[in-house]
């Protein structure tokens, strides 16, 4: 857990697949702890085709079922038929946008919300900007994109900075 605060956490992703991979991760955990996320994250890597969005879009129900046999991974029918439908429409909006980047941080005008609290009870579930980034992805098919789950999700890619004032990591992606 460290090292991903350390080396991950709220650091600015651009990459159209390290961004489905990141909001995979953070739909898949759903209901569950960050950390069963992250221990099952070479697992999911390997199960995912490295999140290739492609290879991704065209698993078939044979496929699903070999995912459901995969002990190394979080075997929810739902949340893998989302992951599968989710890469579907990150190819809609690659087409539309021009990348799933580009369309992304649109939400926070691209450029990471600096915010700067003082205690973790201070730090919101969602934000107006994650609503609007889970209609959004709503509205194009996406599945498993709650605001909740969208908040999450720009925290990990740096979309906002929510590590408090007082971590050493603050000031280091305050930029």
């Amino acid at each position: 857990m460290n090292t991903y605060h350390d080396l991950e956490w709220g650091v600015p992703v651009h990459d159209d697949r390290s961004l489905f991979e990141f909001l995979t991760l953070d739909s898949m955990q759903a209901g569950l702890s960050w950390i069963t996320i992250l221990r099952k994250r070479d697992a999911f890597r390997k199960a995912f085709d490295g999140f290739e969005i492609e290879k991704v879009s065209r698993y078939d129900q044979g496929k699903v079922e070999e995912l459901l046999q995969n002990r190394g991974i979080v075997r929810n029918r739902r949340k893998i038929e989302a992951a599968i439908t989710n890469a579907k429409c990150v190819l809609e909006v690659q087409r539309e946008h021009g990348s799933f980047d580009v369309f992304l941080w649109g939400f926070v005008d691209g450029r990471t919300v600096q915010n700067r609290w003082h205690s973790f009870k201070d730090v919101p579930a969602e934000t107006p900007e994650s609503k609007r980034m889970s209609e959004s992805l709503r509205e194009r098919g996406f599945r498993f994109v709650g605001p909740t789950i969208c908040y999450a999700f720009m925290q990990a890619v740096g979309m906002v900075n929510d590590h408090l004032v007082m971590c050493y990591r603050h000031q280091g992606l305050d930029r």
